[in-house]
């Protein structure tokens, strides 16, 4: 993904006011960060520390005087809409996962240019970090004085800077060297694009043994190639798990999770452009030849026009905007809202559903195994996401399971739990295809208040151990909610489970093959044309044990996708419409007014959407009159926003919670010649729609010569536990 927190902001379709485009807010704790490279020197291993470096950020230091005039900046859009969120990702423009109080959501802007675009695009904004570049040698100027003066940092590895492509490398080299019985590094089926091998490590008792029928926890880091912290957790968890695991006053948990679970774990996903990412020589101003701030991987697109084909993925005419944003590229729902179809853009959706190497060794690795549990790690906006990533999808089957989980996790980090498209629309995500198609419970982590690889000492250290000045300072930390993900992928009532005896030597395979559509593909002229299709097929294999007895965690034999979406029945009837007062006089252009309203609690109502509609006398699409809405809570955040150029504006809460709201509405052209009106409308909340299909898991027993000997078709829910009998190979069902 690419950044940040929560709500849901309205997109404008004219320009705002130029006055308020001037409005600066420059501040230290909120910035983007984009540094720290090693200028390809390698840190030097101390003894007593595990792969720190004393001179790991020992580059050439930019002048001062060194700053381009067009320099990139971070600023915080106003978009309080999710609609005006997503639109913002549709434009193209680099955007965070960082929402900020009021609905605003943090994005780069690349120049002049860029902010032109977004003016006549109708949004305004607050600039948070007007030179990039600066801020960028700031950080790097902490990184080396953290290296410095640290001999071992808390992490259980002892890091104390950010590591290179190598040095992920060595280390899955060296735990799978130092347990040779508990790890096993594996290398994925697909090179990159550039021709370079993609590794990870799996944990585990008898690891080897990869048919244990064990459940298994999926960790992936750096989708994106500038969000290096997404890297370090992934891999620090490792080292986590094994030394609490060796230790006798360690974390008792560990021993657990690797006795019973198998964690895999893929560092980076996008290897090509993390490296190029890595060794980059720091600008920090976000231009196309920054290439330390590359997210995508070095695909060149059918689209890519000749005169940008030439030179490398780390040179090239087009720099780091020549690629695919693989966390846009996964077949499920791909082609919709939240990606770009346009190949320079960041969030660039590739050519076809799954169609880039990186991605489709992770559907590979997730089709083969019965992945229950799958984090992908990202960076940054202190956010637990969850499925689903398209509003219009519908709710999972999951959804309060999913809520629970979720909350677990973003608790020890104090992150906020939320569904992915409560931030904006997002399609082709990891999680998203891997939920609806395989069953297993995904989450995207977005690591982090401010920046895509922050200052190491505060983006990996203090966020991974729960330090200041980390959210989840004194809670745990990353760590605490990796271990909880461990933990729960233990739990039988979170997938599915397959008991019974077979043949001594036989061997199980479950195994399942389908055709999904893609959204309605939206194209480079933003009409949505009609999906696509897609086949995945899933297998994984089982060998019982010596006296045939076996026990499979495994996902549900029915996909969520056509299960049907979670909803609920209502307890009372919705509330009668209410006429908002005006208060009276008109306040002046750009100025508010309020008035308020109440949402009942049952007995008395029960209210699923509320519609708050403001309008005036004139048509849709009149420019010299237009009045804003914003709705706040009773806890007095935002609750929702309506601010485009229809008449009426209309905003929509879903499940409202009972309370005072106030709303505010905003003059915000020519409000004096058409003073406004307003209503509030109540409807009853959308039950559950369960389509009652159950597909089934085509088991097989094969023998030691390769001969099927029986198949049975198996059904099997969430949290159920089917005993198949004693004599699974000695019949066919």
């Amino acid at each position: 993904m690419t950044c940040v927190t929560i709500e849901a902001p309205v997109i404008r379709q004219r320009s705002r006011n130029a006055n308020s485009l001037n409005t600066v807010h420059q501040t230290v704790d909120s910035f983007v960060r984009c540094v720290d490279r090693d200028g390809g020197h390698r840190p030097r291993r101390r003894s007593g520390r595990r792969a720190g470096s004393r001179r790991a950020h020992a580059v050439p230091r930019p002048s001062a005087r060194a700053t381009a005039p067009d320099a990139a900046s971070l600023v915080t859009v106003h978009a309080p809409t999710k609609g005006a969120r997503t639109k913002l990702v549709d434009l193209g423009f680099d955007t965070t996962s960082r929402m900020r109080a009021g609905g605003g959501l943090d994005v780069v802007l690349h120049g002049k240019a860029d902010a032109a675009r977004l003016k006549t695009a109708g949004y305004t904004w607050t600039v948070r970090t007007a030179n990039l570049a600066a801020q960028q040698r700031a950080n790097a100027a902490k990184d080396r004085a953290y290296d410095k003066a640290t001999v071992r940092s808390p992490l259980p590895s002892g890091r104390t800077a950010y590591r290179t492509y190598d040095e992920y490398v060595a280390d899955m080299k060296l735990l799978a060297e130092k347990y040779p019985k508990l790890v096993r590094m594996f290398t994925l089926p697909n090179k990159t694009v550039d021709g370079r091998e993609v590794h990870g490590i799996e944990i585990t008792e008898n690891v080897d043994a990869i048919d244990d029928g064990k459940p298994v926890f999926l960790m992936a880091g750096a989708h994106h190639a500038r969000e290096w912290p997404s890297s370090e957790a992934t891999l620090e968890y490792a080292f986590d798990l094994l030394d609490n695991r060796a230790s006798r006053v360690g974390d008792a948990r560990a021993r657990e999770i690797v006795k019973k679970t198998r964690t895999i774990f893929v560092p980076i996903v996008n290897v090509d452009g993390f490296i190029v990412s890595r060794d980059a020589v720091p600008k920090g101003d976000f231009s196309a030849q920054d290439y330390e701030m590359r997210r995508k991987n070095c695909s060149i697109s059918v689209q890519t026009p000749a005169d940008m084909r030439s030179g490398t993925c780390g040179d090239n005419p087009a720099g780091r905007l020549r690629g695919t944003d693989l966390n846009r590229n996964y077949p499920g729902f791909w082609g919709g809202p939240g990606a770009s179809a346009n190949w320079r853009s960041d969030t660039y959706r590739g050519d076809g559903p799954g169609s880039e190497p990186e991605t489709d060794n992770i559907r590979k690795l997730v089709s083969g195994r019965q992945v229950v549990t799958l984090i992908s790690n990202h960076t940054y906006s202190n956010l637990v996401l969850r499925p689903p990533s398209i509003m219009d999808t519908g709710l999972t089957p999951d959804e309060p399971l999913y809520k629970a989980f979720g909350a677990e996790m973003a608790d020890p980090m104090g992150y906020v739990n939320q569904r992915s498209f409560e931030l904006y629309d997002t399609s082709g995500s990891t999680e998203d295809w891997s939920y609806w198609n395989t069953g297993g419970l995904g989450f995207t982590f977005e690591i982090g208040a401010e920046g895509f690889h922050p200052p190491f000492a505060d983006g990996v250290v203090a966020e991974y151990v729960g330090a200041k000045p980390a959210p989840g300072a004194s809670k745990g930390g990353i760590r605490e909610a990796f271990y909880r993900a461990s933990m729960s992928t233990m739990n039988a009532e979170r997938h599915s489970t397959l008991t019974g005896k077979a043949k001594p030597g036989h061997t199980l395979q479950i195994r399942k093959r389908f055709v999904s559509a893609t959204s309605p593909v939206i194209g480079t002229d933003g009409i949505v044309g009609a999906p696509r299709y897609y086949e995945d097929t899933l297998t994984s294999t089982l060998r019982p044990k010596k006296d045939g007895r076996f026990t499979w965690s495994v996902n549900p034999s029915t996909r969520p996708v056509v299960a049907g979406r979670y909803g609920r029945d209502a307890v009372a009837p919705p509330q009668k419409a209410i006429t908002l007062t005006n208060p009276d006089g008109v306040p002046a252009e750009g100025k508010t007014e309020e008035t308020t309203f109440t949402v009942e609690a049952p007995p008395k109502a029960d209210n699923g959407r509320v519609t708050i509609e403001v309008g005036w006398a004139g048509a849709t699409g009149d420019t010299a009159i237009d009045w804003d809405v914003e709705i706040i809570g009773p806890d007095g955040k935002p609750a929702g926003s309506a601010g485009t150029t229809n008449q009426p504006e209309k905003a929509v809460m879903l499940d409202p919670v009972p309370g005072k709201y106030t709303v505010r509405v905003t003059n915000y052209k020519g409000g004096a010649t058409a003073d406004w009106t307003g209503k509030v409308t109540f409807a009853s909340p959308q039950p559950a729609t369960y389509s009652g299909i159950k597909e089934s898991w085509t088991l097989t027993c094969t023998n030691a010569r390769g001969k099927i000997v029986a198949m049975h078709d198996v059904v099997v829910d969430r949290g159920q536990k089917k005993n198949l009998g004693n004599n699974v190979c000695g019949r066919k069902g």
